[in-house]
C-alpha cells in the first residue's frame, strides 16, 4: 500500500511539473513574440553559401539591405528598394507550414508501420 501511495505521489508531482513547464514555456514564448514585433529590424530571407557564410535580406526601419554574414563579420553588400523584393514569398518561406510537417510525419509513421507489418 505504501509503494502505491509513493507511485501515485510521484505521478501527481510529475504531471504538476509538466503542467507548470508547459505554461511557463507558453508565457515566455508569448513575451518573446511581443518583443520581436515591436522591433525595427526584421530578417526577410537568408541563403547559405558555405559552412559559415550567408547572404541575408534584412529590413532596418524602412530600408532593405543585402548583407553578407561570415563567421566574424557582417558586410553590407547592397541596398534594395521595397518593390525589388517579393515580400509575400520571402516571408512565407521563413514561416514553416506546421500542418504540412505534421502530415508528412504521420505519413512516414504510417508507412513505417505498414512496412513492419503493423507492429508498433
Amino acid at each position: 500500500m505504501d509503494r502505491i501511495l509513493h507511485l501515485l505521489t510521484a505521478i501527481i508531482v510529475f504531471v504538476f511539473v509538466l503542467f507548470i513547464t508547459f505554461y511557463t514555456t507558453r508565457w515566455v514564448a508569448g513575451f518573446a513574440k511581443k518583443q520581436q514585433y515591436n522591433r525595427n529590424i526584421e530578417l526577410i530571407e537568408t541563403f547559405k553559401i558555405a559552412q559559415n557564410k550567408h547572404i541575408a535580406i534584412i529590413r532596418v526601419a524602412k530600408d532593405y539591405l543585402v548583407i553578407g554574414v561570415g563567421k566574424d563579420e557582417i558586410s553590407i553588400l547592397d541596398k534594395l528598394q521595397e518593390e525589388d523584393i517579393d515580400l509575400k514569398e520571402a516571408r512565407s518561406a521563413n514561416v514553416p507550414d506546421f500542418s504540412a510537417l505534421i502530415d508528412k510525419a504521420r505519413l512516414r509513421i504510417k508507412n513505417r508501420n505498414d512496412s513492419d507489418g503493423g507492429a508498433v
